[in-house]
């Protein structure tokens, strides 16, 4: 692990090879698991500003839950998650005519009718980010319905912390990332990457 800050980064964020594979996986990040995607406290305002934006997006199963219940939850573990359909979909997925799922709100955000990307926790997914108050540690997190995305990242030979350059930024600003771009070369250097 390397330091940054308050921030301590597992040395899989460097070494590890990621690049989405769309095609293979179908977006299965956004379907899979047993909880919703982690939300901050400080997001849930965003998510329910960006309803009446995404709305007609979604489907009407996702709707009867966001009317239900909100666009949040807290799982078995005590966190606050997006809300999900059917123990499966995250509320803000909808699909593509090739059966790929993508997030609702990021697709507004690229139409330019929001402000609000999607919740950092997806943005940064395959990165989780651990809290332990005084500092907060970057972890890479291995999921089986990624590995398209494992091999592609081998092939392209693009470090996870490459990849997910533009919201480690979103995260942590662009003075911590240089930073971390500075360890990961001096590491290269020394031999262990």
């Amino acid at each position: 692990m390397i330091q940054i800050g308050d921030v301590v980064v597992s040395f899989d964020v460097l070494r590890e090879k990621f690049l989405c594979n769309l095609d293979a996986c179908k977006g299965a990040c956004c379907i899979e698991g047993d909880a919703g995607a982690p939300v901050a406290l400080d997001e849930v305002e965003k998510l329910e500003e960006v309803l009446p934006v995404i709305w007609d997006e979604l489907s009407p199963e996702a709707r009867e839950v966001i009317d239900r219940q909100g666009v949040v939850c807290t799982d078995c573990e005590g966190d606050l998650v997006t809300s999900i359909v059917n123990n499966k979909d995250c509320v803000f997925t909808c699909y593509d005519e090739r059966g790929c799922c993508y997030c609702a709100i990021e697709k507004a955000f690229r139409a330019g009718k929001t402000d609000f990307y999607k919740p950092i926790s997806c943005h940064l997914y395959p990165i989780r980010i651990g809290d332990f108050g005084r500092y907060k540690a970057v972890n890479f997190h291995r999921w089986n319905v990624c590995k398209a995305a494992l091999l592609l990242g081998q092939k392209e030979n693009l470090p996870v912390y490459k990849f997910l350059r533009e919201p480690l930024i979103r995260k942590f600003g662009e003075d911590w990332y240089r930073e971390l771009e500075i360890a990961a070369e001096e590491m290269k250097k020394q031999g262990w990457l």
